[in-house]
């Protein structure tokens, strides 16, 4: 209780002096936009629309767990099976992580790409959009170069419980502005 009375009073303090409000505020905003920079370095070193996705279902066990994140890249290199991809279908929100069964190129050069997840017993067929039995270049964000075990559990837990990541948020909003570290 008397830690929170201490950051009270240490925000009425910063309240009483606007000059040091508004630089702890510009530092919350560097920090929000240096992060959207590092974003978007990423985005185009990658050549990938989402440079970094979590795993979010136990589609794809055992090779790639619930809560892993997979690091994307979109190169021109040509697609073979096994590959890790990740997809996304037109109408749905979340991409799919699956993996490449089979990969047909046409005489014109395009190719088509039938997937399924490691854990599934048949092909994702079913998953895409109606009438569609095989996935195009264009609905591929990308392919899987490495992964971190478990390290985005904590993203799933943000989207599961949305109360902990106001929390989150505030409480490291709250603490730059009192110029906390």
């Amino acid at each position: 209780m008397e830690s929170l009375q201490q950051y009270v009073n240490e925000f009425r303090d910063l309240a009483k002096r606007p000059r040091n409000f508004l630089t702890q505020v510009l530092n919350l905003g560097c920090i929000v936009f240096s992060a959207l920079m590092l974003w978007k370095g990423l985005m185009v070193t990658t050549n990938s629309e989402s440079p970094v996705v979590v795993v979010l279902s136990g589609s794809m066990e055992p090779g790639l767990q619930r809560g892993d994140i997979l690091f994307l890249t979109l190169y021109e290199k040509p697609m073979k099976p096994g590959d890790v991809i990740v997809f996304q279908i037109e109408g749905r929100d979340i991409p799919i992580v699956h993996r490449l069964l089979n990969v047909h190129e046409k005489p014109d050069g395009t190719v088509a790409l039938l997937t399924k997840g490691d854990n599934n017993q048949v092909d994702d067929r079913g998953l895409y959009a109606h009438r569609q039995l095989f996935i195009s270049r264009k609905e591929i964000m990308g392919r899987a170069q490495a992964f971190l075990p478990y390290v985005g559990m904590v993203t799933i837990w943000l989207n599961d419980y949305p109360w902990l990541k106001y929390v989150l948020i505030g409480s490291m909003g709250f603490f730059v502005i009192i110029g906390r570290e």
